[in-house]
């Protein structure tokens, strides 16, 4: 799956449940762009890792290791920073913006490794 598909497929993954509960946040209108925030940064956590993955597939096993593992350690640095500022910064509810930005990780996890294990199982002949 390339990029532009992949990007547009977490896009659609984060708009479907937003427009499930946003009527459900009527009554916490601050509690919006929280979830909204944590929605976009799990996409983009998303997004990234899977073009790490395009990036060094057809690398060496170092080179691969390398983005991979780099990468993880770096949007983990960058995940704490965007956390540490949604919530210190621009004030963002610490609930709606948390239990959003870990229900769109899991969510994404799941989805990434589906993906990349059909991806890779194919290439191997796996069935």
């Amino acid at each position: 799956m390339s990029l532009g598909k992949y990007a547009f497929l977490v896009l659609a993954v984060v708009a479907t449940p937003l427009a499930a509960v946003w009527p459900l946040l009527r009554s916490d209108p601050a509690g919006r762009p929280a979830v909204l925030a944590g929605g976009a940064l799990a996409a983009l956590n998303t997004i990234l890792a899977y073009f790490l993955v395009l990036w060094s597939a057809g690398r060496s096993t170092n080179v691969f290791l390398g983005a991979v593992l780099g990468g993880m350690v770096g949007r983990m640095a960058l995940m704490l920073a965007a956390v540490a500022a949604g919530i210190l910064v621009f004030g963002l509810p610490k609930v709606p913006f948390t239990l959003s930005l870990l229900a769109f990780f899991v969510l994404f996890l799941v989805l990434e490794l589906t993906i990349l294990h059909r991806r890779t199982g194919a290439s191997a002949g796996v069935r």
